[in-house]
């Protein structure tokens, strides 16, 4: 019957298909067959590329590890991928592959001697507590490993990527980190570089509020990411390296001379992400002391005198904040809210979490 409609609607009305001298009914039993035919070759192809993966290398090699029968010092000619499955299996020692990836998977510990001769991923393994001595990976994503404590001693990679592992504040004693990158997002336990490493393509540092200085010894050849650190000026060593901040190129003016930064020079900025980078760095209250704000509305509450302030921005949603004064730490406060924001009501109804005003009925205010 699908197949029925489904041509009736492919020869439109009655009288075309008198025209064309067509019945449906024989029509639709031809085009079940055609449809049949392409369901088992579809099926044939699948069971061919699932037979190719189960006898190849990687998927024979895979068999042997899932069923715990992996002798040490396994050496597999192939990337091997537990991703998006839950469990992680036991791997054996000394094993050696060409990639290894377990994202996302329960693994708590690898196994001593590992070797990954290009990618090791182990992106989001919440449960990774420990890493062996002496691992060896081409590159090493360790990135949201919450539970991930330390890097383990005389480890060796080009690339790693430790972004958003709260846990890891120092350093080991020994390892090599060479040619390629270090990513270090959002890492607050980062305060300082180790002198083992090497000269480094590009270094991510963006979010690590607690990174002051970077060493003299350092050398990176294309670009540091230095959005949200305190660092505050480059040594001799990287005279003229690229600059970002959190992702935006950057000059060392916009990142180390914020007080520059004039509200008039924002405006007329067209580069959306490079604007708000600037907005950042001179600040809300700042800016809108020099931007001529329009004052959207004003009212008080226990606190005192509330004002909300929109300026314009060329090819960008304006910039709307609310102006609120904390009795409990007697200081004025800009908060900026979102950009269809009407009144001071709604602002501070949004700043706790409420999308109706109407709902935010505080009894108390601090």
């Amino acid at each position: 019957m699908e197949v029925i409609s489904w041509l009736k609607n492919l020869f439109g009305s009655p009288e075309a298909r008198k025209l064309a001298d067509v019945d449906l009914s024989d029509v639709a039993d031809e085009v079940t067959d055609v449809f049949a035919n392409v369901q088992r070759e579809q099926a044939e192809r699948e069971a061919e590329r699932m037979a190719a993966r189960a006898t190849s290398p990687a998927g024979i090699a895979k068999r042997v590890i899932d069923g715990g029968e992996a002798p040490p010092g396994m050496n597999v000619a192939a990337s091997l991928s537990w991703k998006g499955e839950p469990h992680a299996p036991k791997l054996p020692t000394g094993l050696t592959c060409h990639a290894l990836d377990l994202e996302g998977t329960d693994i708590q510990e690898l196994p001593p001697g590992l070797t990954v001769r290009f990618r090791l991923s182990l992106r989001n393994c919440t449960r990774l507590e420990r890493l062996p001595a002496g691992l060896r990976a081409g590159s090493l994503d360790l990135a949201g490993c919450v539970s991930l404590e330390a890097l383990p001693e005389d480890f060796a990679t080009s690339f790693l990527d430790i972004s958003d592992c709260p846990q890891i504040d120092r350093w080991p004693n020994r390892a090599s980190l060479d040619v390629g990158r270090l990513r270090a997002r959002n890492c607050l336990g980062i305060t300082t570089l180790p002198p083992w490493i090497g000269r480094l393509a590009q270094l991510d540092l963006s979010g690590c509020a607690n990174f002051r200085e970077l060493p003299e010894s350092l050398k990176v050849s294309s670009w540091i990411d230095v959005g949200g650190t305190g660092i505050r000026s480059l040594p001799l060593s990287l005279a003229g390296v690229g600059l970002r901040w959190r992702g935006v190129r950057i000059d060392e003016r916009i990142a180390f001379r914020p007080q520059e930064i004039t509200a008039d020079e924002i405006l007329q900025e067209l580069n959306a992400e490079l604007r708000r980078v600037k907005l950042e760095r001179m600040g809300y209250e700042r800016f809108l002391s020099q931007a001529n704000p329009e004052i959207l509305d004003s009212d008080a509450d226990a606190g005192g005198k509330r004002t909300l302030l929109r300026v314009p921005l060329v090819n960008d949603e304006p910039l709307v904040c609310v102006s609120v004064f904390c009795p409990s730490t007697a200081r004025q406060y800009l908060i900026r809210v979102p950009p269809d924001t009407l009144t001071c009501r709604q602002a501070i109804a949004w700043t706790a979490s409420f999308e109706n005003a109407d709902d935010y009925r505080p009894t108390v205010e601090t």
